[in-house]
């Protein structure tokens, strides 16, 4: 088993509080962490588990856990643990873990699943779009599907993200999110397997060659999984194309540094926009 025989890695750091008398990770820990890599799994599938489950009318259970041990982690040692789905059956999900102290081969791992009825724990068929959905990333497919269009069009699907995150979450006034320039915008909508809007964001009309984009917004279980990146490198893109030469945008205070990474840079000082700091961003195209 070699760590490239996963498309997923989740990484963590061995704690004190893991250790055994040892001075070695205490076996039953091994256990946690793919259990801990299993819920960055779905996040990296683009699926909120609990919002995923209760669309499919039910729940995973594990049935079976089994570990086999080759070589030990220490304290403070920073592990990888490659997971994959190996095989869905009727009800059953097969997953195969395997954990590395860089290229060494420390433990492997199986984990089975049944889908079930949450009220009666009885199995269920694995639903199509799940089992889709985990056979398409195995194989090396996209998990996400990117659409670009107008109001008319994207608003079933933009519309409960945004007011998801911006009225739900962070208490803006629906008078200040819904606005009557949406229905002049670009729109770039980014679904999941299941159709699900997990990203979206806004392209204003064009003024004197500079572009403006507005109301990004992911979904809060999913961020930092490179959602975000995509809607905002897609709407660059359609600014792009229709000649625009500068992009700018407002960014909140704690999603400066995500938008430096992608070449935007801060103009004058920070204000207040619905009650949330801001600064300004530009991006010469």
């Amino acid at each position: 088993m070699k760590k490239d025989d996963f498309r997923f890695v989740h990484r963590l750091r061995v704690r004190w509080s893991e250790v055994d008398m040892q001075q070695i990770v205490f076996n039953a820990h091994y256990a946690m962490y793919m259990d801990t890599a299993i819920g960055d799994y779905w996040r990296h599938l683009a699926l909120p588990y609990e919002d995923t489950m209760r669309a499919l009318n039910g729940d995973i259970f594990l049935k079976k856990t089994s570990v086999e041990f080759h070589a030990s982690a220490r304290y403070d040692d920073a592990l990888d643990i490659g997971l994959r789905c190996a095989r869905v059956g009727r009800s059953s999900m097969v997953f195969e873990a395997g954990v590395f102290l860089g290229g060494q081969w420390l433990v492997q791992g199986e984990m089975i699943y049944v889908f079930a009825n949450p009220q009666t724990h009885t199995s269920l068929p694995v639903p199509d779009p799940l089992r889709h959905c985990l056979e398409a990333y195995e194989r090396g497919e996209p998990i996400t599907r990117l659409q670009c269009g107008d109001w008319a069009q994207l608003e079933p699907l933009a519309s409960p993200l945004r007011q998801a995150v911006f009225v739900h979450e962070q208490g803006i006034d629906p008078a200040l999110e819904w606005d009557p320039a949406d229905a002049q915008c670009v729109h770039a909508v980014l679904c999941n397997h299941l159709g699900v809007a997990v990203a979206t964001g806004r392209l204003l009309p064009s003024e004197n060659g500079v572009a403006k984009i507005g109301r990004m917004a992911v979904l809060r279980r999913l961020r930092e999984t490179g959602l975000g990146r995509q809607v905002l490198l897609a709407l660059v893109a359609q600014a792009k194309a229709r000649g625009d030469r500068e992009v700018l945008l407002n960014a909140q205070r704690s999603a400066e540094g995500f938008y430096q990474g992608l070449g935007f840079v801060a103009q004058g000082e920070p204000f207040a926009e619905a009650g949330i700091v801001h600064v300004a961003m530009a991006l010469k195209l």
